[in-house]
């Protein structure tokens, strides 16, 4: 186990990522598919022409209470699927106390094939300036801990690119400058396979970008995780939070206490 620790934490200091194989087994992936696809179906019930306008490829708050109207017991029962202990005790002896629980998302295939891989840090979408997020780059931990529910081919890597800023061609890509486009390839990328159960954990602020075209069907489910940052924490959403009520009746609920002590939900 030592040298998996070794091996996780190198392969996070060097590239950014690191991927546990065969992290869940069979059983935990159907328990997991079996609670996300209800969630799923809620959220995409009527909606299908605005998902088809907007060329969405992903929902997020799945915890939200509203998705657990009929039944508690099944909150409280996604909150322990997606939060095994042996999860958090991993990465919290990578990655040191202070960890918790941001949201969740879910990526699927776009139903709008006009909808093409772009190129993104997670926060360029949010009003912080592009500047500010640089100069803080190496003071944030954002990560995603993508649980794949099915096979993929899900999803492409720029390697290093969580501790340094974009090259001058990867800004002109990533924000479409000059002519260029945030959909066309860039050097160095790395596509990363995956198999159901395998666990991806990487960092939300490098380059990175979906995949479609080798997927028949995708179905991967993201855990955003973090450490408090002054540019991240007004973003947590109390609503996709456990109750305190819930909290008491959760099997591991270190993450979602730690959000709750962060002072901002």
């Amino acid at each position: 186990m030592k040298q998996a620790y070794q091996k996780s934490i190198k392969d996070y200091e060097d590239s950014g990522y690191f991927i546990l194989r065969n992290f869940f087994n069979s059983q935990e992936i159907s328990h997991l598919t079996a609670l996300v696809d209800p969630i799923f179906l809620q959220w995409r019930d009527g909606k299908e022409a605005h998902i088809f306008e907007h060329k969405l490829l992903n929902m997020h708050s799945l915890t939200h209470a509203g998705y657990f109207e009929q039944s508690q017991i099944q909150r409280l029962a996604f909150f322990n699927a997606i939060l095994p202990t042996k999860l958090t005790q991993y990465l919290d002896t990578l990655f040191g106390d202070g960890l918790y629980f941001h949201n969740t998302q879910l990526f699927f295939n776009p139903t709008n094939k006009a909808r093409l891989p772009y190129w993104h840090r997670d926060m360029q979408y949010s009003p912080i300036a592009d500047e500010q997020q640089a100069r803080e780059q190496l003071n944030m931990l954002s990560l995603h801990v993508r649980i794949p529910l099915l096979d993929e081919s899900g999803i492409e890597l720029i390697p290093g690119s969580h501790k340094r800023w974009d090259t001058e061609l990867e800004r002109k890509v990533r924000f479409e400058l000059e002519e260029h486009e945030n959909s066309e390839p860039l050097a160095d990328s790395r596509l990363i396979e995956l198999s159901a159960g395998d666990l991806l954990i990487f960092n939300a602020q490098m380059l990175h970008r979906g995949n479609y075209a080798l997927n028949h069907e995708r179905k991967a489910l993201d855990l955003c995780i973090g450490k408090s940052h002054s540019l991240s924490i007004d973003f947590l959403d109390k609503s996709v939070l456990p109750t305190h009520e819930e909290l008491a009746q959760l099997d591991n609920p270190s993450w979602f206490q730690a959000a709750y002590q962060l002072g901002k939900a």
